[in-house]
């Protein structure tokens, strides 16, 4: 890749990310117009043609409706891409992180408990050596030096095992589904991180579920991945704690 390539790359995610950035926090409004091609040209010092795939970088997110030879308007939150990892980053740093974070754990309760007891019941011995190998790599991550370093380690880890327990039920259209999920999450999994209770909490919880995978026992595997889950909304009710305090 060139240099000018890359420049023209790096120009475009900074452009976007600022218009993300506006729309997310309610500074433009949904059916604001957005800058036309030319002004947005001007205010950034780049190109049209870079200007152009910016507003319809937004459009891919569902954040913007760009209507040719008109203005282009900010869409409602409903039309937003909630899984695409840029507006995560924007709604993470704005005042509706709490609730946003709400909704995704909500999510991983409505696909992943249900995944849990499926896996139980149609686990592969193929599934379950995979499924335990993701496992180790949790625990191998804890090791990793440097914090920032172990943090990216143990959350990929972590999404390879989320994302290989789905592998097992053998539901390709729900793997689909949960590899997009999966990515977004790895964003949004931040905030609640809690690398004090890995060893104490995090690793016997995912150990739990798979046992009951590897036991075949779909109601424990149910249960475990339920018991998972409250813990990471428990962390969530303490970053809203948090978020309060630093807003008081």
């Amino acid at each position: 890749m060139g240099l000018r390539t890359m420049e023209r790359r790096r120009l475009h995610r900074d452009v976007m990310a600022e218009f993300v950035a506006e729309i997310v926090s309610g500074r433009l409004a949904p059916g604001d117009a957005l800058p036309r091609e030319v002004a947005v040209a001007e205010r950034f010092g780049i190109s049209r043609g870079i200007a152009r795939e910016c507003l319809r970088a937004l459009e891919e997110r569902g954040l913007a409706t760009v209507r040719h030879g008109s203005k282009t308007t900010v869409n409602p939150r409903e039309d937003w891409d909630l899984f695409d990892p840029d507006v995560i980053a924007a709604s993470l740093a704005g005042p509706g992180a709490v609730a946003l974070l709400g909704e995704y754990i909500e999510c991983r309760r409505i696909v992943e408990i249900e995944a849990a007891g499926f896996a139980a019941e149609r686990a592969t011995a193929d599934d379950v050596a995979a499924l335990e190998a993701r496992f180790e790599e949790m625990k191998a991550a804890l090791a990793t030096k440097g914090a920032a370093a172990q943090e990216a380690a143990y959350h990929a880890a972590d999404v390879a095992f989320h994302t290989q327990l789905v592998h097992a039920t053998g539901n390709l259209a729900l793997l689909t589904l949960v590899r997009r999920v999966d990515t977004a999450l790895l964003v949004a999994r931040y905030p609640l991180a809690r690398p004090a209770y890995r060893r104490t909490r995090a690793l016997p919880e995912h150990e739990a579920i798979l046992v009951a995978v590897r036991e075949g026992n779909p109601d424990a595997a149910r249960a475990a991945m339920r018991a998972h889950l409250d813990t990471v909304e428990s962390y969530l009710h303490e970053h809203a704690r948090q978020v309060a305090r630093s807003a008081a």
